[in-house]
């Protein structure tokens, strides 16, 4: 006989969350299918809807996690630090988790283009805005350093989903030093 675990509610919700994001991070909201999420993370679709409702409810979910993972991100890279030092650990730290993780990156991306639904824009908005207050706060610098620190990081993302995360063509190796090199 086979013995399983029962897990608790919010296991599952975590496990869901999980399936989620990688299959929205491929598809994007629309295209990507609640039938798929459930498969992925072991469970029947009707539980799916059970804890989370509609897809677009799940899809929220995960772009909320998104944002609040990358603010804990910070917070742990920032930890015991101020300033341009605190910049500098979360720049790479952030630099570590595009290089090792694709379907965050992707995930982040399709939440930018997700932000044509007016519910969507609002949790990416809230997001992004939490990470640039935590920044402010950490680092004491004026809007012009904070703006130049977050346009390093959308370059970033644009080089990263390019996949030149460790680039060998001459321009994107410029352009990935600057945003490591970039002074505050």
């Amino acid at each position: 006989m086979v013995v399983t675990e029962r897990k608790t509610k919010e296991e599952r919700r975590e496990e869901i969350l999980d399936a989620a994001m990688t299959v929205f991070a491929e598809k994007g909201l629309y295209a990507a299918s609640t039938e798929e999420i459930a498969r992925l993370a072991g469970i029947s679709q009707p539980y799916v809807f059970r804890l989370f409702g509609t897809k677009k409810e799940l899809y929220m979910a995960v772009v909320a996690r998104c944002f609040r993972q990358t603010l804990e991100l910070m917070q742990r890279a920032a930890e015991g630090k101020r300033g341009e030092e605190a910049l500098k650990a979360i720049g790479a730290e952030y630099g570590a988790l595009l290089a090792g993780n694709r379907t965050y990156l992707r995930a982040q991306m399709q939440a930018y283009a997700a932000c044509d639904d007016a519910e969507i824009c609002e949790i990416v908005r809230n997001g992004y805005g939490d990470l640039v207050t935590y920044v402010e706060r950490v680092s004491g610098l004026e809007p012009a350093a904070i703006a130049q620190f977050f346009a390093g990081g959308m370059l970033m993302n644009v080089l990263a989903s390019m996949g030149l995360q460790n680039p060998t063509e001459p321009w994107a190796v410029r352009l990935l030093e600057a945003c490591n090199e970039q002074s505050v």
